[in-house]
């Protein structure tokens, strides 16, 4: 069995484009799963749900921002290390609250209901391999992310209750493939917006057969440069904190 496994698209089109393009020559897959934080930040919200709304053999998980789009929730503030950061923080939440509101405005009550559809976790019993768990963030939520920091005691506590072989994840927008115990652990990364200091969108391939799981975590080039100018173009109220994640591949404030 193929799973083709993305997370983190982030409204970014191009990126979306790209990815499809390169596991379709990477010979298609059975199953596409798609992870969340569908939307928001970059400047294509509506056709990107649309364009995922359409795939065929394809499960979805809600992701954090999705979950915020469509609640009128809000992500929690970060924590402040300096007064400096202090003074920059109303100017960061009102660039970042103003992208949340700009998609509401650009993606129709379709989008929306589809959004709102999306289940919290996928579970799949692959024959002659195991439970194959697909979460946003991770078994604690989709606000708790699996890092390559996450330490062993941290990662264990959060795989034990989950009785899965395999725990499919996305969030923190940084690759990884690590095991511990009997639960190996993916998280694929973003199409969107890597944070992971490469700008290339990231995706997984899965080929489940015989009781193995061979993984290739693919990163694939598209055109930053037209997302940038988009922004742009359509007068988007996160062009610099947006961009700036684009060029730099980082998490900046």
């Amino acid at each position: 069995m193929r799973i083709a496994v993305l997370s983190d698209v982030h409204g970014n089109l191009p990126a979306l484009e790209a990815v499809m393009s390169h596991l379709e020559a990477q010979g298609g897959y059975d199953e596409i799963w798609v992870l969340g934080d569908l939307a928001v930040f970059c400047p294509y919200s509506a056709q990107v749900l649309e364009w995922l709304a359409a795939l065929p053999k394809a499960r979805f998980v809600q992701g954090n921002t999705d979950g915020y789009l469509v609640s009128g929730r809000r992500p929690p503030q970060m924590a402040v290390q300096d007064e400096t950061q202090w003074n920059d923080m109303p100017g960061f939440l009102e660039e970042r609250d103003a992208s949340f509101r700009w998609t509401v405005s650009h993606v129709s009550y379709e989008g929306y209901l589809f959004l709102c559809a999306l289940p919290f976790q996928q579970r799949v019993q692959i024959p002659g391999y195991g439970a194959v768990l697909g979460v946003h963030g991770s078994p604690f939520g989709d606000e708790v992310g699996v890092w390559e920091h996450t330490t062993d005691a941290d990662l264990r506590d959060m795989l034990s209750d989950t009785e899965c072989k395999l725990l499919l994840c996305g969030h923190t927008h940084c690759p990884l493939d690590r095991s511990m115990d009997s639960t190996r652990v993916i998280n694929v990364g973003s199409v969107g917006l890597p944070l992971d200091g490469d700008r290339r969108a990231a995706y997984a391939m899965l080929d489940i057969e015989g009781g193995q799981c061979q993984s290739a975590l693919h990163r694939v080039e598209y055109d930053v440069k037209e997302v940038l100018a988009k922004l742009s173009e359509v007068g988007h109220p996160g062009v610099d904190w947006v961009g700036s994640r684009l060029r730099l591949a980082a998490h900046p404030r």
